[in-house]
């Protein structure tokens, strides 16, 4: 078996297992995505810890090593631990007496093989000790981290209906993590149950699938998606993979960082209503709906050949981002290279503020009231197509 190198976050973790080992030797073990990114060469962000010890325990060992205990999922046998500033899920070993597609009742238990037939993929049913040295109770899981392929633990339609957001959690694995085509069986599972993703909270969906977006190569497992109605049992009146794949390709093109709203724009481009249907139906925020929604308006007209002062005009109206997104979607879509200058001037420019108000004008006689506004936007347009030059004493003087 491979054993786990001495990082920095091995090293922190290891006092939360010893503060557990002291009430047992052996009970404590690193599990989940921080053993798959360490094996897989990625960083490690979020460190869980798996152990033969009940919730209180855990509790009592970790409170006694001088750690806080926060009983976060206590339901599940999960507690947090901090230690040094550094949270640590440690969870129960358990397995899971009955599901409903999205929630489980478990009860806990000591066999390490029994944890690990619960869990979603072989790849993130790995484990490894203090030490480092890794266990594989699958049989299957170091195989699929040699050679970047999402296989489910056991049968991927029990794993399925156990919980149905795994169906996307299948995907997004595969974008970043796979380089093999998608498990066939696993593939097929997905598509012959898709329609269980109808259980699934729409926060919950447009979480993974901003995750999904996110990897660098995301194409291969949209694909897969697209071919089993994945997608289309998620996004009806999405446009296709057209214009994502050339965003895609025009980001690594440019060393752009992958942008997952643009690429989720991309899906919808130029269909206002589409794209106010799916931002409401998956109840994203208002600024990933102000994101997402302004792009797809036409008061402000764009070109490819506009001139720097329109640039500025249209930043002004709608937002630097807005005209970004617009610009970069109809460069990826047009292949026409002139979209980069109205980029450029968008992110260089800072929007000013206009140099005059109300009080300005209730000093100069306007009366208070629907006159002010009326002037004040005359004012504005002037400013505006004076490209923003006009000072607060040429402004008045237009009064």
């Amino acid at each position: 078996m491979p054993r786990l190198a001495n990082q920095p976050w091995l090293l922190a973790a290891r006092k939360v297992i010893e503060a557990l080992e002291t009430v047992r030797p052996g009970c404590a073990r690193l599990v989940g995505g921080c053993v798959r990114n360490a094996l897989l060469g990625q960083p490690v962000a979020d460190v869980d810890i798996a152990t033969q010890l009940t919730p209180d325990l855990v509790e009592k060992a970790c409170r006694n090593a001088g750690m806080a205990v926060h009983p976060t999922g206590i339901a599940h046998g999960t507690l947090t631990v901090v230690c040094n500033g550094v949270p640590y899920e440690v969870t129960t070993l358990r397995r899971d007496v009955e599901t409903d597609g999205r929630r489980a009742t478990v009860s806990f238990t000591h066999d390490w093989a029994e944890d690990a037939e619960r869990r979603d993929f072989r790849m993130n049913a790995l484990y490894a000790d203090s030490g480092g040295e890794v266990f594989d109770p699958t049989g299957g899981g170091l195989d699929d981290i040699a050679q970047r392929r999402i296989v489910f633990v056991g049968d991927p339609e029990i794993r399925l209906r156990e919980d149905y957001l795994r169906i996307l959690r299948f995907f997004r694995f595969q974008a970043w993590y796979g380089t093999a085509a998608p498990d066939p069986a696993g593939l097929a599972a997905c598509g012959k149950l898709r329609a269980g993703l109808a259980s699934i909270s729409a926060e919950r969906i447009w979480m993974e699938m901003k995750k999904l977006l996110a990897a660098p190569q995301p194409l291969s497992a949209l694909e897969a998606m697209e071919h089993v109605g994945v997608l289309d049992q998620l996004f009806v009146d999405a446009k296709g993979l057209g214009l994502l794949s050339k965003l895609v390709g025009l980001e690594r093109e440019q060393g752009e960082a992958p942008d997952p709203m643009r690429r989720f724009l991309a899906l919808f481009w130029k269909d206002a209503g589409a794209v106010r249907e799916v931002t409401n139906r998956l109840k994203m925020s208002n600024d990933e709906r102000n994101r997402l929604n302004w792009p797809t308006q036409d008061e402000t007209p764009l070109w490819a050949a506009v001139t720097d002062g329109e640039v500025r005009a249209a930043v002004y109206r709608v937002g630097a981002q807005t005209v970004i997104d617009r610009a970069t979607l109809e460069w990826a879509s047009t292949g026409v290279a002139d979209w980069a200058g109205v980029i450029a001037v968008a992110r260089c420019w800072e929007r000013p503020a206009l140099p005059v108000n109300g009080e300005d004008l209730l000093a100069r006689g306007i009366a208070e009231g629907p006159a002010i506004g009326a002037e004040m936007r005359k004012l504005e347009a002037a400013w505006i197509d004076s490209d923003f030059a006009l000072g607060r004493d040429e402004l008045l003087a237009l009064l």
